[in-house]
Formats: structure tokens, sequence, C-alpha cells
């Protein structure tokens, strides 16, 4: 056997023990606590092998993924909203079934016809599978970035409207957060849900920061969590992040608007100038040709 069969098997014989490793090294005493705990309040035996499947499953994947790009997933997904369909565990586990169910069965068309180039393209999909909710989840929240960033100065005005008319911040967040259908007013909801549970003020707010990661939104953290150290009314800081927040905003619709002309002259000179040259000097061209073919 060449080279590249020997690379072929390597490529679904390793993945495979490494798997099988991880599962047999599992802590077989603790995993069973832990599976007792969590289907405690849950009768049903179907149920608890569907927990304790889908537990072990997860566990699994989190031994198969590096804690630093298990970190990074994390960070992304606390950008989208933590979907409920998709927590961290699920993910750990869909990404290496994906990319395993991919390779299987890429193997079997590479090894009907192994090649370099077919092994290098192997490899690359199977790659482009394993990062492809990578780049879901990081396209989608950096949408949802840009949503928070464009309702922030509208839901600051609310909030001081609400201040003014003599509710307290928290009161004015509430009454934004209902009154909002962006994902700025479920993170809102969400920062006064952990107050409930107990949580500080500050360590609310800056969590509300760190899960959005905005920078509009972590200055108007900052400011509010100075105020709340220092006393400084509430209702100037609100203004003055109203007026700061509508500034920036007209200065990025600017900005965007300056970048539309440069933009748009590579559409227009590849696409639309020479459909238009063909246009206009195509009858001409034609003429010519016929005049001179009728001269000699």
């Amino acid at each position: 056997m060449n080279i590249i069969a020997w690379a072929s098997i390597a490529l679904i014989v390793l993945p495979v023990a490494l798997m099988a490793w991880a599962f047999i090294s599992v802590d077989r005493s603790g995993l069973a606590t832990i599976r007792a705990n969590l289907v405690r309040s849950v009768g049903d035996s179907s149920d608890d092998a569907g927990h304790s499947s889908l537990f072990n499953l997860q566990r699994l994947g989190s031994r198969l993924t590096p804690r630093g790009y298990a970190l990074w997933l994390d960070k992304l997904l606390a950008r989208l909203g933590r979907p409920a369909g998709m927590p961290l565990g699920r993910l750990l586990v869909l990404k290496p079934a994906m990319a395993l169910a991919t390779g299987v069965i890429g193997l079997l068309f590479l090894l009907r016809a192994p090649s370099g180039q077919g092994l290098l393209l192997y490899l690359a999909i199977v790659a482009l599978v394993y990062f492809l909710p990578d780049l879901l989840i990081h396209g989608r929240a950096a949408e949802r970035q840009k949503a928070i960033q464009t309702e922030l100065p509208n839901t600051l005005d609310q909030m001081l409207i609400s201040v003014e008319a003599g509710l307290g911040f928290e009161g004015a967040m509430a009454r934004a957060g209902q009154n909002g259908r962006g994902p700025l007013a479920m993170e809102m909801l969400r920062t006064l849900q952990d107050m409930q549970a107990g949580r500080s003020r500050k360590e609310a707010y800056i969590a509300l920061a760190d899960r959005a990661d905005v920078q509009d939104l972590r200055s108007f953290v900052g400011a509010i969590v100075q105020a709340d150290a220092y006393g400084i009314a509430i209702a100037n800081v609100l203004r003055t992040q109203a007026k700061q927040m509508r500034i920036k905003r007209r200065q990025r619709a600017e900005e965007l608007a300056m970048k539309l002309p440069v933009k748009v002259l590579f559409p227009l000179m590849f696409c639309i100038l020479p459909v238009l040259f063909i246009v206009i000097m195509g009858p001409a061209v034609i003429n010519v040709m016929n005049n001179l073919a009728g001269n000699f």
C-alpha cells in the first residue's frame, strides 16, 4: 500500500481510537453521582437514559475540545444571546460528529481514486465542515451586535424619559426592556433577572457589557457604574450618554455614505460600463464592418 492509502486509514482510525479512549477513561463513579442528581426529579426510565446518554456525549465533546477553543465558542454563544436550541455542550458534540461523518463519506470516495490533490481536498472539506458552525455563529453574533449598537440611542432616550418621569434606573430599564423587541431589550431583562437572583448591580452591569461585547454599550455601562459609585444623578448621565450615542450613530452613517462611492466603483467599471459600451457602440461597429465588407 502506498503512503496515501496509509494516511487515509490513519485519518479514520486515529479519531475513532481517540473517541473510544475518551469514553472509556470517564470517571464512572463521579459520573453516576452527577447523573443521579440531574435526573432525580424525573420519574421515567426512558428519560433517564436519554439524559444520561446526552450527558455522556457532552462530556465526551468537552474532553475532545481544547479548553481555550471551548472558551472562545462560549464567548461567541454569549454574543449570540445563548440560544436555547444550541448550548455549548451540544455544539461541542455536533462539530466533531459532523466532521467525522463527512470524513467517513469522503474517505469512501478517496479510496476509490487516491491522489495527492484528492487528499488535500478531503482535508479541506473536513476542516470546513468542522468550522462551519463557528462561521455561522460568528456572523449571526455580529448582526446581533450591530442591532444592539443601533438600538442603544433610542433605548437610552426611553430610559431618560422614564427617569425624568420619576422612575428609578432599574424601573426605567425594566420599562425599556418590556417595551422593546430587539436583543438589547432581552439583555436588559436578563440583567434585571441577575440582580433579582442576588447579583450585585455592578456585577450585573459588567456582565451585560461582557455578554454583548459592544463598545458603545461598554462605555454606557462604565458611566453608569461610576455614577452609582460616586452618587451622580442618573438623569444627567443618561442625557449625556444618549446625546453621545446619537452623535456616534450619525457619524457612522456618514462614514458609510462616504464609503459607498468607492464600493460602487468596481461593479460599475466591470459590470455596467462594458454592457453600456456594447449597447451604444455595437450598432456602429456592425455598420462599419458591413461597409468595409461591401468595399472589399
